[in-house]
């Protein structure tokens, strides 16, 4: 165990450190992106100016709290003279640091804002519920609507238009306590150049964008698609039905499947928010007037989904030519749908698919298992091979296991 006098002498040597940093003109740049604390030292290379324009892009994400010290950047290159080292405090893992170098400073300045971003990410992988949108919030009441889409499909650009009479919150990641609050990530925006080009990070307050109220929480999710070229025409809203909103979801979220009952926790934000909506348009600035709507809307008081019974205890071994359903990660029933995590992906289950499940729950035979469905859905001619196919499919997806000869 450390003596005081050691942890007095190591605070004095890191203060004393964190002065000859600053005096040689390290500026240090203290950032918080989703609860998690980050401190950048430039290298030599990025001159005072760029420093300047770095932390007008970044102040909103500026951390108030005392720096505590990267290692020295890396030393430049040639062809990569513009160097950054960045350590990481996070509440969930132990202290970490990463080194970037780049041709330019707005690569470098690229690089640094997908590697904040990740590393927050995984800081509150299972914490947090985050979805890959941009957020923009009413400045009266902080009812956010999240706009999901994937990357290069226009979260930039309407966060851009929409944040100009709302509080902008992010155009990255939407970040969703178990309450329904959301942890604001006004980082600067990407935005698109000539290609072949880094995206340039402007910072919001260049682009006059109002800040996020103090105590926003979700309002509305919704799915952008924007139909490009031809005619304009009105932007069109529809509800998403439940079962393809959860699919379009998940790709487009982040360490989903780390939250405990992932598909489930994932229902229960849906139905706190009243569904999921999607926005076909071809221009963004009609986004706001088609929009206004959702910052108001009221969720239903009724749910589409439940949680099938718990997974009883696993079979160790399958005997040879018997059939058992895995062991997913979570499911929930939607109408006639099953939807199942399993370790790496999300599968649908409708037809007879969710009877041969149900059916599966222990190790059957092809013969028990066309039985039992049969039972559910008739016994039409040609079933059983119609029961054989869909079996083997799901075998192939790894939803069943088949029992093989042990060696």
């Amino acid at each position: 165990m450390r003596s005081a006098g050691t942890l007095e002498n190591a605070r004095l040597a890191w203060q004393h450190r964190l002065l000859e940093e600053l005096a040689r003109g390290s500026d240090l740049l203290c950032l918080e992106v989703l609860g998690t604390q980050f401190t950048v030292c430039w290298g030599a290379a990025v001159t005072w100016q760029q420093r300047d324009a770095m932390r007008w892009a970044w102040a909103r994400c500026v951390d108030g709290g005392g720096p505590f010290l990267p290692p020295l950047p890396p030393e430049p290159t040639t062809d990569q003279p513009f160097t950054a080292s960045v350590t990481c405090q996070s509440k969930k893992y132990d202290d970490g640091t990463f080194q970037l170098q780049a041709a330019s400073l707005e690569e470098l300045a690229e690089h640094l804002t997908s590697r904040l971003t990740v590393a927050a990410i995984l800081a509150n992988a299972g914490g947090l519920t985050m979805l890959h949108a941009c957020g923009v919030a009413d400045p009266a009441t902080g009812a956010v609507v999240a706009l999901v889409a994937k990357s290069g499909t226009g979260k930039t650009t309407a966060a851009s238009l929409l944040a100009e009479a709302y509080g902008y919150v992010t155009d990255e990641t939407v970040a969703i306590r178990s309450d329904g609050s959301v942890v604001p990530y006004p980082k600067p925006l990407s935005v698109k150049q000539r290609p072949g080009t880094p995206k340039r990070q402007v910072g919001p307050d260049e682009l006059g964008l109002l800040p996020a109220p103090a105590m926003p929480f979700l309002q509305s999710i919704v799915l952008l698609n924007r139909v490009p070229g031809g005619r304009p025409a009105a932007p069109k809203l529809q509800r998403v039905p439940l079962a393809d909103a959860v699919l379009a979801l998940i790709p487009d979220s982040s360490s989903q499947a780390e939250m405990v009952e992932p598909l489930q926790s994932l229902c229960r934000l849906i139905d706190r928010v009243g569904g999921v909506w999607q926005v076909t348009y071809t221009e963004a600035a009609d986004l706001p007037a088609a929009l206004e709507p959702l910052f108001r809307m009221q969720p239903g008081d009724t749910s589409e989904w439940e949680a099938p019974a718990a997974e009883a205890a696993r079979f160790r071994h399958i005997p040879e030519g018997y059939i058992r359903r895995a062991a997913p990660r979570d499911a929930v029933a939607i109408g006639g749908d099953l939807l199942l995590m399993l370790e790496n992906q999300v599968v649908r289950l409708s037809g007879i698919g969710p009877a041969i499940w149900e059916a599966s729950a222990s190790p059957v035979t092809p013969d028990q298992l066309a039985e039992e469905v049969g039972n559910v859905h008739g016994t039409p001619e040609g079933y059983r091979d119609a029961v054989a196919a869909a079996t083997e499919q799901l075998i192939a997806k790894s939803v069943l296991a088949q029992g093989r000869t042990q060696i």
